[in-house]
């Protein structure tokens, strides 16, 4: 019977104070936000568009702004897909200084450089600017607007 009260209260305690210390919550969503990222930079250099997407919330409503402004999940994935045809073209990707500031329990602001390393056929280096802003749906942080500068 102890032993059941025992991994009752732990997880409840745990939860407890998690709601209690917004610092504890922020450094979690932190971490998780950062996960998503280091998954899609993963994915991209296996060459896996699919599943670099993954990171973006699945809605019509989802933007990407570049040199134009897509809405859409589905219209995202089209452009990557057109523009990064080739293991060449999709190059190594690294993300550097990134800076995750919270909003709230929900949303979070990222901000960050990409490199790209690409040989000349593929189109040769690239890097740039990005800021991202997340949404956490469900118990997953998700991208809801992209808005990169190169």
């Amino acid at each position: 019977m102890k032993n059941h009260r025992i991994r009752f209260l732990l997880p409840a305690l745990f939860g407890f104070l998690l709601l209690a210390n917004p610092a504890l919550h922020a450094q979690s969503a932190e971490d998780a936000i950062r996960q998503v990222l280091g998954d899609q930079a993963s994915a991209w250099n296996r060459g896996d568009i699919v599943t670099f997407m993954h990171g973006y919330d699945d809605s019509p409503e989802t933007t990407f702004i570049g040199k134009s402004v897509e809405h859409g999940y589905a219209m995202i994935l089209a452009r990557y897909q057109r523009s990064y045809s080739s293991p060449e073209a999709m190059g190594h990707l690294d993300f550097s200084d990134l800076d995750v500031r919270m909003l709230g329990l929900e949303h979070a602001v990222v901000t960050g450089r990409f490199h790209l390393t690409r040989s000349a056929a593929g189109g040769g280096d690239a890097s740039g600017v990005f800021s991202l802003v997340f949404e956490k749906k469900a118990s997953e942080w998700k991208i809801i607007l992209d808005h990169t500068s190169s």
